[in-house]
């Protein structure tokens, strides 16, 4: 029998050594390391030949989930991301599932769920829970989630907003008149409907937009 290879990654140690127990449990899975960062496990996977899953915190420090899933990606392997995150809002959720991650499990779910994911996922199977999957598309259909909401100069004016720059200080700095900044400010508001820059700033962190 061909076990499913897991790889670990959560930097809390005392988690890390009680998903490990509650897996070793059971013939067909075997984990083959324990990371505490997303550094951490890049270097293991080098080294590790046929890993199939890494259960994948997204809080972490040095390199954090969200960016282990976009080096997965670059990397083209087939290791496939299941997430194991405290976070249960739909901002979380969406941005997982669209950077790749084949499930998405809050830290509370039971053994019997893990270990149903985890034989899915190694499948090639996706798995999001009805009650993670409707978080995700409430989420996506109330903000409308796209990398193209914003044209490229919106995105830009918006980092330097964030960044605390006056309207003029933006001007300047992209070599454009106070009144095209504006221009764009005020579009930006627009779209994302919001009515000033403190809800700008919280509503563009929400979405990932900054």
């Amino acid at each position: 029998m061909n076990k499913i290879k897991v790889i670990i990654a959560d930097d809390h140690e005392l988690f890390r050594n009680g998903l490990k127990e509650l897996l070793i449990k059971h013939d067909d899975i075997e984990v083959v390391d324990m990371v505490g960062d997303g550094n951490q496990f890049i270097n293991a996977i080098q080294s590790i030949p046929d890993v199939n899953i890494v259960l994948l915190d997204l809080t972490m420090p040095n390199m954090d989930g969200f960016e282990v899933l976009k080096t997965l990606k670059d990397y083209n392997t087939n290791i496939k991301p299941i997430i194991i995150s405290m976070h249960n809002d739909g901002n979380y959720i969406a941005k997982s599932a669209k950077a790749g991650a084949y499930g998405y499990l809050l830290k509370n779910t039971d053994e019997d769920e893990l270990i149903k994911v985890i034989r899915l996922v190694s499948q090639n199977k996706k798995y999001f829970s009805p009650n993670i999957a409707e978080k995700m598309i409430n989420f996506m259909s109330e903000h409308k989630v796209s990398e193209n909401i914003l044209s490229n100069k919106e995105k830009e004016v918006l980092g330097l907003i964030s960044e605390g720059l006056t309207t003029k200080e933006i001007a300047a700095k992209l070599f454009v008149s106070t009144r095209t900044i504006e221009t764009h400010r005020a579009n930006v508001l627009k779209k994302l409907e919001v009515k000033n820059t403190a809800e700008l700033i919280k509503k563009a962190t929400q979405i990932n937009l900054i």
